[in-house]
């Protein structure tokens, strides 16, 4: 059996411009349900937002959304979750953190931290917080 774990963010009415930013950022193919198409729509004016979307990428990057219907009771909160990405190639990290980094809050910058030579957060212009980081091997 194989597992893979797939972070699925909730939002409301901003799941397609979010999924586009991460398409952008990451690179990859988007794919859209909206509540119409899925028959799920109970009001007319959230027909168009999404039920299913998706951002797959070929370096193995992927995350879902979803925008919660009005009828449901909606509450981000206070950072519930981060997005972490973990990468090998600085460069390739850097030009993920640029894009993420329109319209954001930058929580820590992009530099060397102690525990990686590249390391920050960010909260991206819909809520979500990210942590990018290259990866190294942990000598504990």
């Amino acid at each position: 059996m194989s597992l893979t774990t797939t972070t699925h963010l909730n939002f409301r009415g901003d799941a397609r411009a979010a999924l586009e930013l991460y398409r952008d950022a990451f690179g990859g193919e988007l794919t859209v349900v909206t509540h119409a198409q899925a028959g799920s729509e109970t009001e007319p004016h959230e027909a168009d937002q999404v039920s299913w979307g998706q951002v797959v990428s070929p370096a193995g990057f992927h995350v879902m959304a979803y925008d919660v219907p009005s009828r449901l009771p909606y509450d981000p909160g206070t950072i519930p979750v981060f997005v972490s990405v973990r990468g090998t190639d600085a460069d390739e990290l850097h030009g993920h953190w640029d894009a993420l980094a329109v319209g954001a809050t930058v929580v820590v910058p992009l530099a060397p931290s102690a525990w990686s030579p590249l390391y920050g957060m960010l909260t991206d212009r819909f809520g979500v917080t990210w942590v990018l980081d290259l990866e190294v091997a942990w000598a504990g």
